[in-house]
């Protein structure tokens, strides 16, 4: 399938069992429960998707599960997420063969390379899948930055077409269409940022709390692309509590708990993370209910 690079792709989630084995069944539900609520693509295993928690056969079973729940109805794109070019090149590969429609490649984990080394990375990765790719930039997360510099040395590589932009820096959105035009499809890819960014360039979003509330992440983009500004703004609104927990260190354990307050999925985390405890816990729920108890309406919205 060819993506069309706009709209919303949440970031799902892997579902496991209580005792900490996949749940591809459950996995599947969730991801088909996303798709009837209209979002535009999936992300299977990226951060949300805990994909550094599993093994390489563990990530080909769920990328298998969910490319065949999806069933062609939107593009399931996959992060790479590893730690070195070997191993992201085999998994790419892997992808490719299962059926992905295109991959989310990440900086090489643990190691921070040098912008020259970065660029290898990426190069390495593309020149073995013929599947296009979005890069991941989250300075804060991963202590390197996808710079002009990097994008500049990347132009000539075709399957290269775009850039999740998940620094809290706004004005790089505008930095990166001044320097490169369309050369780069530009994503938001940090909650609490997402509106500036389709403001500033932002073609779609890959989206952490989508995974609680489908259909307000959906109506706010389709909002602001048909210039409903009000209602952009006041889904936005509503929803600023809850995406700012996607910037923070527990956003795995906070996205997944808010989907099980929403009868959506299940909190099971896989190690090192685990679930919410205390006040912690008791403030993402309270924040979840508070959300579900004065959600926006979209009837107006969906019938303009």
């Amino acid at each position: 399938m060819a993506i069309g690079w706009k709209g919303v792709f949440p970031a799902v989630t892997t579902q496991v069992r209580e005792d900490l084995s996949l749940d591809l069944a459950d996995t599947q539900r969730v991801v088909d429960d996303l798709i009837n609520d209209g979002v535009t693509g999936v992300i299977a295993l990226g951060t949300v998707g805990e994909n550094n928690s599993l093994e390489f056969d563990e990530k080909v079973q769920v990328l298998t599960a969910i490319v065949e729940a999806v069933n062609g109805r939107v593009p399931v794109v996959t992060g790479v997420s590893e730690f070195d070019t070997r191993r992201a090149v085999r998994y790419a590969q892997a992808a490719e063969k299962i059926g992905a429609d295109g991959l989310m490649l990440l900086p090489p984990m643990v190691y921070v390379p040098k912008a020259h080394e970065l660029v290898a990375h990426f190069k390495g990765v593309a020149d073995q899948t013929g599947l296009p790719i979005m890069l991941y930039n989250n300075p804060p997360a991963y202590r390197t930055v996808i710079d002009k510099d990097v994008l500049t040395a990347l132009i000539d590589v075709k399957n290269i077409v775009a850039v999740k932009e998940s620094a809290p820096d706004t004005r790089r959105f505008t930095d990166f269409r001044n320097t490169f035009g369309d050369r780069y499809t530009l994503f938001a890819g940090l909650d609490d940022v997402a509106l500036e960014g389709l403001y500033l360039g932002a073609q779609g979003w890959v989206s952490g709390l989508t995974n609680a509330f489908p259909k307000e992440s959906v109506e706010l983009v389709k909002a602001f692309e048909r210039g409903d500004h009000a209602k952009a703004m006041e889904i936005y609104r509503w929803f600023m509590p809850l995406l700012h927990l996607d910037a923070e260190h527990d956003l795995v354990q906070s996205i997944k708990l808010a989907e099980q307050v929403m009868g959506r999925g299940s909190e099971r985390v896989l190690p090192p993370r685990y679930v919410l405890e205390g006040e912690r816990r008791a403030e993402v729920i309270a924040m979840v209910e508070r959300a579900a108890a004065t959600r926006p309406d979209l009837t107006v919205a969906a019938a303009a």
